[in-house]
């Protein structure tokens, strides 16, 4: 059985992924204001990335037979000035999930909850990829996205991207 503070942990998480889903949402509208359709679809791939996670831990909370509670989602607030603004809190908000990933799992094996400690491993791994490619893009914005050329073919190549669901979230959301 997972104690209160778990239980706890992971729905406010689950909160912190929608606000994410919600932050990538007005990241993508800002691109697709500006006409840059590749970042904007790079932006909506993170929203169903973000939903997913959430969708994940809220089924394994179901499958451990906890309560599920969902809370109010703030409107992102942020407003950008350039087109390396959003990638920039992009970064900064992944580092911001990673924290608290890691107070889970921090929790998690302070309680000897060795089942939701290997859960969450999962997302441990996942921020990791997560802060990887927003540093990569921002490395590549600041190498490319100087000339109306560089910037054109960086938003070509963000714009192939396509969604592909994690295997293992795509088995747990099946269950449930």
């Amino acid at each position: 059985m997972l104690s209160k503070k778990i239980v706890d942990l992971l729905n406010n998480q689950i909160q912190k992924e929608f606000h994410s889903a919600y932050l990538y949402l007005s990241c993508a509208n800002y691109y697709d204001e500006k006409g840059l359709k590749g970042f904007a679809n790079w932006f909506h791939v993170q929203v169903k990335e973000e939903v997913d996670h959430a969708l994940y831990l809220r089924a394994y909370l179901v499958s451990n037979n906890q309560k599920v509670e969902l809370f109010d989602i703030e409107a992102p607030t942020e407003t950008f000035n350039n087109f390396k603004d959003p990638l920039e809190l992009a970064l900064k908000h992944e580092e911001y999930v990673t924290k608290l990933i890691h107070e889970i799992y921090h929790a998690a094996l302070e309680e000897h909850d060795y089942r939701t400690k290997d859960f969450i491993t999962w997302f441990v791994t996942e921020q990791g990829e997560e802060e990887e490619n927003c540093t990569e893009l921002i490395q590549n914005y600041d190498l490319f996205a100087g000339t109306p050329q560089g910037l054109y073919q960086l938003d070509k190549d963000m714009g192939a991207r396509t969604y592909v669901q994690s295997a293992t979230v795509a088995a747990a959301l099946t269950k449930n």
